[in-house]
């Protein structure tokens, strides 16, 4: 089903030496409905929707120093799909790991009646990640599609 494709292309400038980054600034999927009260905090949020492989061990080091160095504006979540098939089969891609970025939330307009009052619709602009895989290509990433931030680190 999920199948690991290496893209070594997209690894150049990560220079892989340690970094104290203090506690783990990604966060974990848990479910469907946590990530839709994320997206409502009204920042980016960037979806790593990864597999065991070792491409997803270099991934998971690039995730941790992004998501310290751009924490509290930018959000990093990790989604692993083995454990969450569904949601990563929505996104109908076959190559894995990608990363992929949410962000823009607005309320949608209600199309007639909701079934249930308590639902809020979200539009929620998603775009591919296909920049180098690095802090490096976050932050150019982020600067092209004027995403505001400020580095922590």
């Amino acid at each position: 089903m999920f199948q690991c494709y290496p893209k070594p292309e997209n690894y150049r400038y990560y220079t892989g030496y340690p970094k104290d980054l203090g506690p783990s600034r990604i966060i974990p999927f848990t479910s469907e409905r946590q990530f839709v009260q994320l997206l409502h905090e009204g920042r980016p949020v960037v979806v790593a929707f990864t597999i065991k492989c070792t491409y997803t061990q270099h991934l998971d080091k690039v995730l941790e120093e992004a998501a310290a160095t751009f924490y509290p504006h930018i959000k990093f979540v990790r989604v692993e799909c083995p454990k969450y098939p569904g949601f990563c089969l929505t996104r109908q891609r076959n190559e894995y790991p990608f990363v992929e970025v949410f962000y823009n939330p607005e309320q949608a307009a209600s199309q007639g009646k909701s079934v249930d009052p308590n639902i809020t619709k979200y539009s929620v602009k998603v775009l591919p990640f296909n920049y180098d895989q690095s802090l490096y290509g976050f932050r150019e990433y982020f600067k092209k599609h004027g995403f505001k931030y400020s580095e922590t680190n």
